[in-house]
């Protein structure tokens, strides 16, 4: 199955957080069929600068800097978000919350018609198993962590935002993002694996959605592509966006630390304990000056015990989203790319 075509005739594509994994394969597939890009980093991005977009180095904290930078677009892909299991509120507050704010007002000052908002799933996290879970179910009034928490917040200003005819806008939710180059979901289970530093939480029987790298560049394409046509159906609305394949999580680490030749993780927590850990981890590092994420938190040990997986229906049929790279043929180039960069 081919990419989904890229129209040259939409314009200048703005894309925040082009040094992120999701944000560089955008701006690179965009780059590929001859869309002008300008990509937004709070670091030097010399590849995507060769790729031929204009590289503007900023943050989304920056009003005056957001503002120019979206003069001259006619697309806005707003993926830039502060992300993690720990951090310190107002960091996570300032970036996701103020930043979609500065991304909002300036998409109005500059006169951009479409801006496709990067969501999450854990925007409706209520502590329960999501299993085919659809976008009826509400964004969550009680969180755990300050990440789905100020993305909730972000997708909800985005999406009020939304209106056609002057500012179409869309969110995509795509779950748990994978693949060759990424630098945080999977070498950082296969690193903790090694170090006998992970553990099944709960029975170990959840499932779970996974997103290839691939279909989720294919969602945000395709969601603009839905923007441009009029009375989509798509503007003011969020879609979940997975592989469509939902996996038994435990299972499947396994099967990946078994092909890498690590041995399988077997120690258990119950998920009460794994939760009583994660509220101890939490006031630890609230207190005392440690640094990095605890190895537990309560957010994180829901998200390891529960089910978590989505219907995409919805955005099969407003935006014609069909997953192309399939969880083993993504699990077949991953291994050979993990084996060589975890050396």
């Amino acid at each position: 199955m081919q990419p989904p075509p890229i129209d040259p005739a939409l314009g200048l594509a703005l894309v925040t957080g082009a040094s992120g994994f999701v944000g560089s394969r955008l701006v690179h597939r965009l780059r590929a069929a001859g869309r002008p890009v300008r990509a937004l980093s709070r670091s030097d991005m010399p590849e995507l600068a060769a790729a031929g977009a204009e590289v503007v180095r900023t943050d989304v904290t920056d009003a005056d800097a957001i503002a120019r930078a979206c003069h001259g677009a006619d697309t806005v892909y707003h993926v830039a978000a502060k992300v993690g299991i720990w951090g310190r509120a107002a960091d996570f507050e300032c970036t996701n919350i103020d930043g979609t704010r500065h991304v909002i007002d300036a998409c109005r000052s500059a006169g951009v018609r479409r801006l496709v908002f990067t969501s999450s799933p854990s925007v409706v996290f209520n502590d329960a198993d999501l299993a085919g879970a659809d976008e009826s179910l509400p964004l969550g009034t009680a969180f755990p962590a300050d990440y789905p928490r100020t993305k909730a917040a972000a997708e909800a200003l985005a999406l009020a935002a939304s209106d056609p005819g002057r500012l179409a806008v869309t969110a995509l939710r795509p779950h748990l993002v994978w693949g060759v180059g990424d630098k945080n979901l999977l070498p950082r289970v296969v690193t903790r694996a090694r170090a006998g530093r992970l553990r099944i939480v709960g029975p170990g029987t959840n499932k779970v959605d996974l997103t290839h790298i691939e279909n989720v560049v294919d969602a945000h394409v395709l969601a603009e592509a839905a923007l441009a046509r009029p009375d989509s159906p798509a503007a003011g609305r969020a879609y979940f966006v997975t592989n469509g394949e939902p996996v038994l999580l435990w299972p499947w680490i396994n099967d990946i630390l078994a092909r890498l030749g690590v041995r399988p993780v077997a120690k258990r927590l119950s998920l009460a304990r794994a939760r009583r850990i994660g509220a101890v981890c939490e006031a630890l590092w609230r207190i005392l000056p440690l640094g990095g994420e605890p190895p537990m938190t309560r957010f994180l040990a829901a998200e390891l015990a529960k089910d978590h997986w989505f219907d995409i229906s919805a955005a099969r049929r407003d935006l014609g989203y069909q997953p192309r790279i399939s969880m083993t043929t993504g699990v077949a180039t991953l291994v050979p790319w993990l084996r060589q960069t975890l050396r």
